[in-house]
């Protein structure tokens, strides 16, 4: 009887461990099942919006201005921009690029920001793109006050004395539109590069390191420093609404930025600055596009 006993306990031993194992195993298996599954990024929920929650992709705020973007007359900040070369390119001073725009710190320009680049009032899309031609060369020659009157001889046939005076009279010294210009060389040393829209967008003009660089028309300094790069020491003149020119990578500047100068007056030193060799890189822009000095500058 006792070994009876003794049998019926060690089976119920039995039967309390495997119900233990089984409880192991069933929790083990909860452990293991698809309700406990790492997360999983829902990429095509990712742009729903829960409720209370900000947007995901919120669109950024407009700026002043932008309902303007690609309209004549105003242009928009692309990235390695700088409101000098704004100014540059738009043929404008930049310090009233940065006044017309309301821009106390001109190193505060955000890519993608539009700004005006014509003068409030005016018309941009209306100002006319003559060509330049032969006849324009010619009129737009200084004329030299120190030279000799001219003598003429009259043959049979010819027009009256009167007539050949007048027609060889001097052209009047207020200048009709902004298209006459009377252009002057820069500097006394010969050209070692043309004009080239795509990689030459001016003039090189040899010379040596101190020689010196003249305004090539009468005008007013907009730009005086070494902020736009590629050109180092730089002078801008604006001659009027239509024509600015640049003198770049000068050893010295002469004059400052506001200062009124006349054709031929000394503005700079011509050096190497921003360059390989003592050059002077000139340019001349019409309506903030470079064009061909050498179609302007009279014939030497």
């Amino acid at each position: 009887m006792t070994q009876g006993f003794e049998r019926m306990r060690q089976l119920g031993k039995s039967s309390w461990a495997a119900w233990v194992a089984l409880c192991v195993v069933a929790v083990l298996a909860g452990c293991a099942s698809p309700r406990y599954r790492a997360p999983v990024e829902d990429r095509a929920a990712a742009g729903r919006t829960q409720p209370g929650s900000a947007p995901a992709t919120a669109t950024p705020p407009a700026r002043p201005g932008d309902e303007n973007a690609g309209k004549p007359g105003y242009v928009t900040v692309k990235p390695g921009d700088t409101l000098i070369r704004i100014g540059l390119e738009a043929g404008q001073n930049w310090r009233d690029v940065a006044r017309w725009n309301g821009i106390d710190n001109p190193n505060l320009i955000e890519v993608g920001q539009v700004l005006r680049v014509a003068r409030p009032g005016s018309e941009p899309e209306a100002v006319a793109v003559r060509p330049v031609t032969a006849a324009a060369q010619v009129e737009t020659r200084p004329l030299d006050a120190r030279a000799e009157p001219r003598v003429l001889e009259i043959k049979p046939g010819t027009a009256s004395p009167a007539a050949a005076a007048a027609a060889s009279a001097p052209a009047p010294a207020t200048p009709a539109s902004d298209e006459d210009v009377a252009w002057g060389w820069p500097a006394q040393g010969g050209v070692t590069t043309p004009f080239d829209d795509q990689r030459h967008k001016g003039l090189l003009i040899a010379g040596k390191a101190g020689e010196p660089v003249y305004a090539a028309a009468a005008g007013r300094v907009v730009y005086v420093g070494a902020d736009l790069r590629g050109y180092g020491n730089l002078v801008i003149v604006k001659h009027n609404n239509t024509y600015l020119s640049a003198y770049a990578h000068n050893q010295a500047l002469l004059v400052k930025e506001e200062q009124v100068v006349r054709k031929g007056q000394k503005i700079a030193e011509m050096g190497s600055s921003d360059t390989d060799r003592v050059q002077l890189h000139f340019e001349i822009r019409r309506v903030g596009k470079p064009v061909d000095p050498a179609r302007l500058l009279p014939a030497r």
